[in-house]
Parts: C-alpha cells; structure tokens; sequence
C-alpha cells in the first residue's frame, strides 16, 4: 500500500519566458497522456544522508529554466480539429511525496505489474486541458530505505530521446555538475515553405487489420490482458541475428545485415502470431516508430526537444510470416524502415498539418479513454529503447538499480529494452491477451 504524505509545487527557480509556444503537427497526434516510467534505487548511505525531496525539488526548479515549457499548460487552439497549443505560463510540476511499506526486493524483476502503477502518479484526463502539468513525479520511500521516482511526461511534449535528455539535465542540477546542455526548443524548425517533393502515402496511417470474421475490434479489447518482463542474452540475441542473416540479400540493403533490433522484432512478431493461433489469410501489422532526427537534410539541430517520430508498418498475412524465415519477417520490416527519409518525412508532416482533425490518430480520447485504432490482435506495436542512453540517472546517491517502462499496455504493446549491465541482453516487456501469454513465453524461447 503506497500512502501519499505531500504535495510540492516546483515553479522555475527564476522567471522564464510567458508566451505560447508552437507545436508542430508531429506533436499535435501524439496521446494527451504522460509516458510513465519508473526509477528504482537501493537503500544506501548517500541515499539515507540525503534530503531527497529538497534535492529534487531544487534540482528540478533549476531545470524548468532551461525546459521551461514543462513548466505551462496545454491548452485547446482556437482553430479546432483537436489542435493544440502550449502556454509557458510557469505554473510548476507537481512532486508527490508517498510512502509504502513494502521494499524493493518485493517488486522481483519489476515486471510493470499495477503494484507498479502505485508507484507513479496518476492523472484525472477528465480535468479542464489547462489545468494537467506536463510533468508528474512521484518520490516513494520504501522500508528498505530504497526509494523509486515514478515519473511522467506529456507525450505533446517530447519523445524518447527528449524526455531523456531533460532527466539528465534534472539529475546534472541534482550532483551539482556540469557541462549544462540546453534543449533547442524551437519546434518551427521543423517547418518549410517549400512543399515536399513526394506525396505521403496515407497508408501507413490506415487502420490496423482486425481479425477475420470481426467487423471491428471491439471483443478483442474486452479480453483480459496480462504482463511478462522476459529476458533474452546476448548468446540468443545473436542466434536470432544470424539466422535472420542466413538468408540475406546483400543487394537489397547495401550490405547491411540485419540489426539486433530487427531480429529481435521479427522473432516477436512471429511468436504472437503463432500464439494467437491466426488462420493462414489472417492480416497481421507491426507497428513501431522511427526516429527522424538523422534523416532529414539538414538534420535537426543537437538537442531539438520535441517530437520527432514517425509511424512504420510492416505487414504480411500470418500463413506467410510462419512458413517462411525470421530473415523474411526482417526483410519487411527493414523495407518499411527504408521508405523513411528525408523527403517522406516532409510530405508526412505536410499531410498531418493538413489534417481537418488530428484525434483520429491519438489511441487514447481527451479525457485520457481508449479510442481508435487497436494494435493488439492481430496486429503488435512495438517500442524499441534499444538506441537511447537510458541508464545513469544519478540525482546523487547512485544510478538506478532499474529502470522500466510503468504499467500503461494493451494487448500486442512491447518494449525492448537494453539490458542495465551492458552486456548486450535484452530485456522485453510484452502485454497479450491471458489465454495467449502461455503459448507466447513457450514460442518465444523454444523457436530460438
């Protein structure tokens, strides 16, 4: 049982820019929702020395100066079509100051069970848009003398690559260290009045397949769902690459052979499928984003803090993703990897500005409510970490014991994380339909 003690409003620790920031079309279809994660740290002497709470609260005041947009409040844009905009208003990040009785040890290997969700704050989406933060932190002390910062931050405000370089700035403040490194918070950079020199294929943006004989997906989301945290090392990383690479077309992709990720991903798409129990003609769509930063000419400048995600689809019917290799489910995943460049990109944003309507594309309503499309069966989305400087988030009493995403799955949703030591193992959080999982973890070692 987690028990709240407090509340701390954290406001920039000097005044900082009142104005309403732009936010671009790759911002505007993101979920009006926080991405949770969670820090844990052991009990130690530096940790049991601390004032952990005043540490953080003016660490993080410290950092709103630089990141001062995490500071305001989103707000609805007077041209409608469930745009919106962001008001710099300083009005602060809540910290919430809990306790539990339980410790650390109990969470095993921290699996994102709903124990876990305690431990993060949660966000009442049916608030007036103005008034939710875009940051929520919660610090529990556990009766180990361990403790774990839950954390969130608005999916509008910044992707992967940018909420981590705010928590790194945060914990800088925090040790009392430096070089500092700003974020570029001009989001019009990604902006151009020249129109792209292709047309986006919308098809990307199509509604995933359902399952044959359903109209719609409906039964589908009412079926219960549960969570395994699942390892893979390094040893069968590797044999899952090569056999990916056995049938490998060096012509195809410029002698480039295929990525742990890529094998990784297509294992896993073969798996559920398998799982599942699909009928050879089934459809099925793995969705997962690619970073753009690198792709467009010029690239977007060191340290852009915003968005910069596209949407990939790999498809094929799940007869045809069985009987043949996982170098053939590689094989489509990397030809939808490839279609990402610098002038899809353009005509991509180009699309999404004009959009009557961006909600359409967010999977969960304003008020914070599954909608829309549905990744889970047949289809898998996919959430790779495995490119980002995850670990080291020292606030100065030592880094993480771990760090993981928070409960927030729907049936088909993964992640793949690097392993914590660096030893090139993976580590995968996966949510699938209950009568599913089983058949799934058996797949999932069995067929490496």
């Amino acid at each position: 049982m987690v028990t709240l003690k407090a509340t701390h409003i954290v406001r920039p620790a000097e005044p900082t820019p009142y104005e309403i920031m732009y936010i671009n079309s790759c911002d505007q279809i993101k979920d009006i929702t926080h991405t949770p994660t969670i820090y844990f740290y052991k009990h130690s002497t530096k940790l049991e020395s601390s004032n952990v709470i005043s540490i953080l609260k003016d660490s993080l005041s410290k950092a709103l100066l630089l990141f001062y947009p995490l500071a305001g409040r989103l707000n609805w844009a007077a041209e409608g079509g469930s745009r919106v905009e962001l008001h710099c208003n300083g009005n602060g990040v809540p910290i919430f100051e809990a306790e539990s009785e339980s410790t650390v040890e109990d969470f095993g290997d921290f699996t994102p069970t709903p124990a876990i969700q305690a431990l993060i704050p949660s966000v009442d989406y049916t608030t007036p848009i103005d008034e939710i933060p875009m940051v929520i932190v919660q610090l529990t002390r556990f009766r180990c003398g361990g403790v774990s910062i839950g954390l969130g931050i608005s999916h509008v405000m910044a992707d992967g690559p940018s909420a981590l370089h705010f928590v790194d700035e945060w914990t800088k403040f925090a040790r009392g260290v430096g070089p500092v490194v700003p974020p570029f918070l001009d989001r019009k950079v990604l902006e151009t009045e020249t129109p792209p020199s292709c047309k986006f294929d919308p098809a990307v943006l199509r509604r995933p397949p359902t399952l044959i004989g359903e109209e719609d997906s409906l039964e589908q989301r009412k079926k219960p769902i549960s969570v395994s945290f699942l390892n893979l090392s390094k040893i069968q990383i590797e044999k899952l690459r090569n056999k990916a690479n056995m049938d490998f077309d060096n012509e195809s992709f410029n002698s480039r052979g295929y990525s742990r990720f890529e094998a990784v991903a297509a294992h896993i798409w073969r798996c559920t499928s398998k799982a599942r129990g699909h009928i050879s003609e089934q459809q099925t769509s793995l969705h997962f984003v690619a970073d753009f930063r690198n792709k467009l000419k010029p690239s977007l400048p060191k340290n852009f803090f915003g968005n910069a995600l596209i949407r990939v689809e790999a498809t094929d019917n799940s007869g045809s993703l069985l009987s043949n290799s996982t170098g053939t489910a590689c094989r489509k995943i990397r030809e939808a990897v490839e279609k990402v460049r610098d002038d899809t990109v353009r005509a991509y944003l180009d699309y999404l500005k004009d959009l009557p309507d961006v909600g359409r594309f967010r999977s969960l309503d304003n008020n914070g409510r599954p909608k829309g499309d549905f990744y889970g069966n047949p289809n898998l989305a996919i959430i790779s970490w495995t490119g980002l400087a995850l670990y080291g988030a020292d606030f100065g009493w030592g880094n993480e014991i771990h760090l993981g995403p928070g409960p927030m799955g729907f049936d088909g949703k993964t992640f793949i994380i690097p392993g914590k030591e660096g030893d090139g193992s993976f580590n995968v959080a996966i949510w699938l339909q209950e009568e599913h999982m089983g058949a799934f973890k058996k797949c999932f070692y069995d067929d490496i």
